[in-house]
Formats: C-alpha cells, structure tokens, sequence
C-alpha cells in the first residue's frame, strides 16, 4: 500500500496540527482566495524550439483552504477540454476541511473523466527524489504534456521557482504541471492556491524533491 501517500494536502488555518499521524497544514503561505478569485489562462499547445509545450488550460483559483485538490484536477481536466466544477470533484474525491487523502483520490477522479488506466499514481517516498526518480517525472511529464494531459502532483514543503520566487506548502498541497521546457528539465505549473501567481516555472529536479514523501498522477 502506498501509505507515505496518505498524507493531508490542505492549507489550514493558523497552527500545525498533527491528525491521525499526518501533518495538517500550516499557518503559512496566502490566505484563501475570495470564491470569485477565478483568472483565465492560456498557454500555447504548440510544439516549440528546445523541446517545449504547454497546455491550454482554463485556470481557476481554489474557493477556499481546503480545495488544493479539487482545483488542480479540475485545472488539468481543462486540458482536455473538460469542464466540472471543483464542488463536484471534491464530492468524488472525498475532500473535507481536512483536504483531499492522497493522489490515489486524485487519480481515481482523473480517470472518471477520461478512461480507466489513462491515469496512474507515482509515489516518490523517500525524503529526496533520487536521480531514477526525478528521470521517470519528467519522461512522465513530458509523455503526458506531449498527449495532451496534465500532471496532478501532491507536493509538500517549499520551493523555488526559475524566477527565485518560494512556494511554501508545509502542511501539502496539489497542483498541476502543464507545461515543460528544456526537454523536461523545466515544468510549467498552474497553481490554485493564489491567482496572482497562477503559474510559474521549476526545475523538474526541484519538482521531484518538492513532490518526495508523496506522489503524482499522471
């Protein structure tokens, strides 16, 4: 069983707690965008010089705390030109104030709306992404991206952007990977949780030791 998996991935209001033996959320990073927080964006689907792609996605921002989840998988399903709103996916995936269980939820959604199989869990367990590691996200990312698919990733802790800007998850959150760059070394991610920083690029070596302890479906 992919037990590191099982680990809240909300924003939670002010103070660590621990739950059931997870973390759950931290006082930190934005507060909640308001319910109407909801910004387009639009990014070419076209194959460019030095291996790169992104999606054309229809981004919206996450309603509240706890909606991480939700929010990217409906972001990602956009792709697809697929629209369901974040109420109904939470339904599907069991998401509480406590946030959404673990990226097997995620999948499992995913594949609802496409086809059974088109979607699997990557767990990466240890603490660090090892090199095999990192290598199998971004042939992932970039079989997924070149197909038409988005990634939806369980991340946890901080990280830094190809710009220099932090991205401070402590107590875990989802996001989703539509892009990549550099044949894969670099990742486009839409995140939901502040519509002022909708998306930015990372490395996929940062991606993989920010996703470590928890998992992907892709």
């Amino acid at each position: 069983m992919m037990t590191a998996l099982i680990r809240k991935a909300a924003l939670t209001a002010v103070g660590a707690a621990f739950v059931g033996g997870a973390l759950a959320g931290p006082a930190t990073a934005m507060a909640a965008p308001a319910p109407n927080a909801v910004k387009a964006t639009s990014v070419s689907a076209d194959r460019k010089a030095g291996g790169e792609r992104e999606l054309n996605i229809r981004y919206e921002a996450q309603p509240n705390f706890f909606y991480c989840g939700p929010a990217a998988t409906r972001n990602a399903l956009t792709a697809l030109d697929k629209d369901l709103s974040q109420d109904d996916l939470a339904r599907q995936m069991g998401t509480t104030e406590a946030g959404t269980d673990s990226a097997v939820d995620i999948t499992r959604a995913l594949n609802k709306q496409t086809r059974e199989g088109t979607y699997r869990t990557i767990e990466i367990s240890a603490p660090r992404a090892d090199d095999a590691q990192t290598d199998k996200l971004r042939e992932d990312v970039v079989k997924a991206v070149d197909s038409g698919r988005a990634v939806v990733a369980n991340i946890a802790g901080t990280a830094t952007d190809t710009d220099g800007g932090t991205h401070s998850f402590e107590g875990g959150h989802y996001l989703s990977v539509v892009g990549y760059r550099d044949n894969g070394d670099t990742v486009k991610i839409a995140d939901s949780a502040n519509p002022d920083q909708a998306s930015y690029w990372m490395t996929t070596e940062a991606m993989a030791d920010w996703i470590a302890t928890r998992g992907y479906s892709a």
